[in-house]
Order: structure tokens, then sequence, then C-alpha cells
């Protein structure tokens, strides 16, 4: 089987606005590839550039993408680790549109295998329930939005937190107060405290029974990880600490987090992310599922991804859930309630829809 050529879509997404410590979106910087083979299958790929958080937009990944796509051109697409390496080779960095392409390609081979995504990865079906994600905004209305999520049923909150740690504990206590002592709370910080602040914070915020949090910390702070680890009481995730494996080794070996998020568009893609996830698993080192902005298209093959990773346990997929305006795609997870579900059709089981694709920019390579 040979690649013929790859269809590139910017893929914008309007959203609701979403803030975090390190800024707000108001639109999801997506970008579809499909990749066409000789065989008659072609696989689909998308990524959502953070560009606050992994330093990539949607027009570095559009440019990029053009050129991965001459690469891969007459190349055989089932050999995905070769592949792989033939982007890294190219490019050291840019892990969300590499994502894309890995994506891709894992959708043509478990089309060519006849089998839904998860199963070609060894993976079983199992109960997956998301979290909640509250941006940062007022203490009252990220209450208020928090108590919504539980009267529709939601057991899991994340609070996005990191602006001021005075009103980051005004935020958590408002939040626990409004949702009672049966839910779940997960905290993210994105970096906004510095090593002083997150000593307070965290001391602070334990008594609202906290499961943990993500990335206290600006990643040029990570050699102050193991100590700050054994002086809170609140457990530490690493998330913009931990792209790859050798940064997920560093963290485990330094005993630098309790924790790690495992994104696609952080890691570069489903081969990158099953390393990470042996690294962990070797270790006893729990892991968590994570997402960008994506559609329903990248989101799938991370829980595709999640159902053959059986140290995979915390489960954050709930980018669709958060203000997108539109669902550019056909097929894809289900949502019962808070709980997830992938098609059992080959494949992701996700593609774009056509007429959304109509009002997309495209390139052909």
């Amino acid at each position: 089987m040979k690649i013929t050529h790859t269809e590139i879509y910017r893929f914008s997404i309007p959203i609701e606005p979403f803030t975090i410590a390190t800024g707000t979106l108001e639109f999801a910087q997506n970008v579809l590839v499909r990749i066409y083979t000789d065989a008659g299958i072609y696989g689909c790929g998308e990524c959502s550039a953070f560009p606050m958080i992994v330093g990539e937009t949607q027009e570095t990944c559009l440019s990029m993408a053009r050129d991965f796509a001459k690469i891969w051109k007459g190349k055989d697409p089932l050999q995905i680790p070769e592949r792989m390496a033939d982007l890294l080779a190219y490019a050291a960095h840019n892990p969300t549109i590499k994502s894309a392409f890995d994506m891709a390609l894992f959708d043509i081979s478990a089309k060519h295998a006849n089998l839904p995504l998860y199963r070609f990865l060894s993976g079983e079906k199992r109960r997956i329930e998301t979290d909640m994600t509250i941006g940062i905004a007022s203490p009252e209305e990220m209450a208020a939005t928090a108590a919504a999520y539980v009267d529709r049923g939601c057991s899991i909150i994340k609070i996005k937190l990191g602006k001021d740690v005075a009103t980051d504990v005004k935020r958590v206590a408002a939040i626990r107060a409004a949702v009672g002592h049966d839910v779940t709370i997960r905290l993210d910080a994105n970096q906004g405290w510095s090593f002083d602040e997150a000593l307070r914070a965290l001391a602070d915020l334990a008594q609202y029974d906290i499961e943990f949090c993500e990335q206290p910390m600006r990643t040029w702070y990570d050699d102050r990880l193991p100590e700050l680890k054994l002086n809170v009481p609140i457990k530490i995730m690493a998330d913009e600490s931990c792209y790859n494996h050798h940064d997920a080794r560093r963290q485990i070996n330094t005993q630098s987090c309790d924790y790690l998020n495992i994104k696609l568009a952080k890691s570069g893609g489903i081969l990158e992310a099953q390393k990470i996830h042996e690294v962990a698993l070797q270790s006893g080192v729990k892991c968590m599922i994570g997402s960008m902005m994506e559609s329903k298209l990248a989101l799938t093959a991370n829980l595709h991804f999640a159902l053959a990773s059986p140290n995979v346990v915390f489960f954050d997929l709930d980018t669709c859930l958060l203000g997108h305006k539109v669902d550019p795609v056909v097929g894809g997870l289900t949502y019962t309630g808070f709980e997830l579900d992938v098609p059992e059709t080959a494949g992701i089981g996700a593609d774009a829809d056509e007429f959304f694709l109509e009002t997309c920019e495209q390139w052909v390579v």
C-alpha cells in the first residue's frame, strides 16, 4: 500500500470563550488531514493547536502539514514507526501537527485490518466517564457552572486555576460548597503559580478534598517539582512537564509527580502516547488521557487509545461539551450523560462532515 496524496483543511471550530491561566481561546485552531492510499482507503487525523501550551498555532500546523505530506507521498502508511521517524528526521518538535498525521495512519491501519481502532490496539471496552472542566471566571460564576453540570449528572469537576492564589482558593471553596462532598474535584493550574504560590495554594486547598492538581508551576521550575511534591498534601499530575516518554522517565525517576497526563496533541500522536503509557505502567504511575479543543474526530481517537491503555485511569475528554458552537463530524464517540463510548466501525469511526469541509480552506499535496 502506498500514499497517493493528502488533503489538508483549516478546520476552525467556533467555541464559547474558554479561559485558562495562560490565555483565552475563542475558536478551536484545528487542522484536519485525510491521507489517501492506492488501496482505496483513506485515514483521517485532526489536531488542535493550543499556542499558549504547546507553542504551535493553526498557521504553523498548516505549514508543516504541507511539508509532511510531501515527505510521505509514495510511502507505505502501514509502517507507522517508520513514517513517524520520517517526520522526526525532518522536524524535532511540532508534536501537535504530527499527532494528526499519526492519527490518520492508525485510522488507515485499523481500516485495513477491518477493526475498530481500540481492538486494533488490543484494547477492550470498559466504563469511561469524563470530567467536566470549568474555565477561569469569578468564584460565583464558576460555582454556578459546576452546579449546573452536577445537576445534569456529572460526578467529576476539573477546575482551572493559576491566576491569583487568594482568588483561586475562593473559587474552589465556592465550587465545593455548590456541589457538595460526593463530587470529585480536580485542579489544573496550567503553570500559573510560582513555587511559593504553589506551596501556599495546595496547602490551603487540601481542606476541600482534592483528587490531584495538574501542572502547578511553569516547566522551567521542573527542578523544584520533587521538593513541591514532598511538601504539599495534594497529589501532583504532570501535564506540560510531560510531552514524550523521555519526559515521563525524567518525571518518574526524579519523583516529581504522582500521575502523568497524556495528550495526543502534546505527545505527537498515538505511537508516542503508547511509549509514555509503557514507561508509566512499568513504574506504577497512573495516567490520565487529556485533550485540547478537538472535535469528536480526534476525541474519538483519544478514547480508542484509552480503551487500549489499562494504566489510563483518569479521563478528561470533555472538549465537545465545552462550548463548540458547531459539530463538524459525522460518527464518532457518543456521550450517555458523561459516559463515553466508541463506535464498532473499522478505524476511528469518525469523519469530517462534507458540508462543513466546503467552508474550510483546503490544500492537496
